[in-house]
């Protein structure tokens, strides 16, 4: 589906995502035990992006937000040594991208996130975040309101300049993510995965 090239072109850059610069509201579910794995991944709970997807976050944060819309952050750049274990527990090709290609994730440009209303609630997707089921493929058979709900958030990111990834509604990634480095948690400003 996706244009790959094989080796990064671009370089590591990384911003970090929090409040006020970002008008979103962050919870890494992966920095909790309410993850697939029952326990935190990430020791810390630093949220960042690649700078070029930090770009395309605040586009898709001003779209959200005209429509009376807000964004929650499940997860955005996963170190690789996060995604060794998210893949060593649950080597689920269909949901995991397989560390040994290396995740977008891994690579600061995905994000996974969903839309809140106006009273900070989630909106109706159908599914949770990383409900490994059919359920959370678009297109998938949940209600109306659900349907129409990833839409808007499709909608939202794809104008925004998004990419998506069809069995997951919460992932999306910038386009031909392979041009950009792989990131260890040493790369980061802050760690995520032991103590700073």
């Amino acid at each position: 589906n996706f244009a790959m090239t094989d080796a990064p072109t671009l370089p590591a850059a990384y911003v970090e995502i929090e409040q006020p610069a970002y008008d979103v509201d962050i919870y890494l579910a992966y920095a909790t035990a309410d993850n697939f794995t029952g326990r935190p991944v990430y020791e810390n709970a630093h949220c960042y992006l690649h700078e070029d997807a930090a770009a395309h976050l605040e586009r898709a944060i001003e779209f959200a937000g005209r429509l009376g819309y807000r964004m929650l952050i499940y997860d955005a750049l996963r170190p690789s040594e996060a995604q060794w274990y998210l893949w060593n527990h649950t080597p689920d090709p269909d949901f995991l991208a397989d560390p040994r290609r290396g995740s977008p994730h891994s690579r600061g440009v995905a994000v996974d996130l969903t839309l809140i209303d106006d009273a900070g609630a989630p909106l109706d997707m159908g599914t949770g975040f990383d409900a490994f089921t059919p359920l959370s493929h678009h297109g998938a058979d949940v209600s109306a309101e659900a349907q129409r709900n990833r839409h808007l958030l499709l909608g939202i990111m794809s104008t925004a300049g998004w990419d998506f990834y069809s069995k997951e509604w919460w992932h999306y990634q910038l386009f031909d993510p392979r041009r950009y480095p792989l990131a260890e948690d040493r790369d980061l400003d802050k760690p995520m995965m032991g103590s700073p």
